[in-house]
């Protein structure tokens, strides 16, 4: 449980931290337009602390760690998140800054889609597992 407490509250301070890089780069370059920075902030506080705070309600009500799938769904899921985020920081970054983004930045920011998309559904067969095993379902 611990790991899910943390989990929420780094990806709590990164969206905070997220928020404030955007609004100082865009007021130094004096940015106006769209970039990826804009939505940087929610994505770290919806798919990061959100989701590990629900995630620890329901390891509460279910013991998911039980399951020998929790592990690589909690691995999975952060690496895949953390991969996602970091190319919207470089997508965003080189848009505020003028520089062009190629469609490799794109196709990279994908595998961290494919990753969580991954890590989603093992989520998901967990919880029907520990669902089955308290006698929910």
């Amino acid at each position: 449980m611990k790991k899910l407490y943390f989990s929420a509250l780094i990806y709590m301070i990164l969206g905070l931290l997220a928020g404030i890089f955007y609004r100082e780069i865009t007021k130094a370059y004096n940015f106006t337009g769209q970039s990826m920075l804009s939505v940087l902030h929610t994505h770290l506080l919806a798919l990061g602390m959100m989701m590990f705070l629900i995630f620890l309600v329901l390891e509460k009500l279910f013991t998911l760690s039980k399951s020998k799938l929790f592990l690589p769904f909690f691995w999975l899921y952060n690496i895949g998140l953390l991969w996602t985020i970091g190319f919207m920081v470089i997508h965003g970054t080189m848009t505020v800054l003028g520089k062009s983004v190629g469609p490799a930045i794109s196709g990279m920011a994908g595998l961290g889609h494919i990753l969580l998309t991954v890590a989603l559904v093992l989520f998901f067969i967990i919880l029907f597992e520990r669902l089955k095993a308290s006698k929910s379902i």
